[in-house]
């Protein structure tokens, strides 16, 4: 499978685990999912390597018909000199081209191994039981020590007026105490 082919499948997957929402099934679509990129980027690798190898000897065909054109120059062979600059001409083109690939491929690359750093980090999440697409709890901040001190403290004054309060409404209640 290409990588598009890999990339509209992974697309299609985290579409239906966002719908779905079920931490445990997402996983196991990860995981699978991640084996296809790890294949694809191993078809990348090859993919690039193989143009290295033919930039490789597409320079040295670039080399070789130069170098023939300067040899035919310095004897006034003007028809092998026409040729030279034909074949240079071709050759040249052919490295732009295979240097222009080498780097869509290196970016290919690139781009998969993030997809795939990305997908671990889900499949790691959803083994965790968390659902896709649910950002992390925010941990809140340490609170400062004086304001937790301030906040217990009328906490504890408001309770203890309510305690109060009550404590006056049951003494009249009972008549212990004559209405305010």
């Amino acid at each position: 499978m290409s990588l598009e082919g890999i990339r509209a499948r992974i697309d299609q997957l985290l579409a239906d685990l966002n719908r779905v929402g079920d931490a445990r099934s997402a996983a196991a679509g990860l995981y699978d999912a991640m084996v296809e990129t790890k294949t694809a980027i191993g078809a990348v690798r090859d993919a690039l390597i193989a143009t290295d190898r033919e930039l490789v000897v597409e320079r040295q065909r670039l080399d070789d018909a130069e170098r023939r054109g300067r040899l035919a120059q310095e004897i006034h062979d003007n028809e092998t000199v026409e040729l030279a600059r034909i074949w240079t001409a071709k050759h040249r083109e052919r490295v732009d081209l295979l240097e222009r690939k080498r780097l869509v491929q290196q970016d290919e690359l690139a781009y998969a191994e993030r997809q795939l750093a990305e997908m671990a980090e889900q499949y790691r999440k959803a083994k965790a039981g968390i659902p896709p697409g649910t950002a992390p709890r925010a941990v809140p901040p340490d609170p400062d020590p004086d304001f937790a001190r301030l906040e217990h403290d009328a906490d504890r004054q408001q309770r203890a007026a309510t305690v109060e309060q009550q404590l006056a409404e049951l003494k009249r209640k009972l008549g212990r105490q004559p209405p305010p």
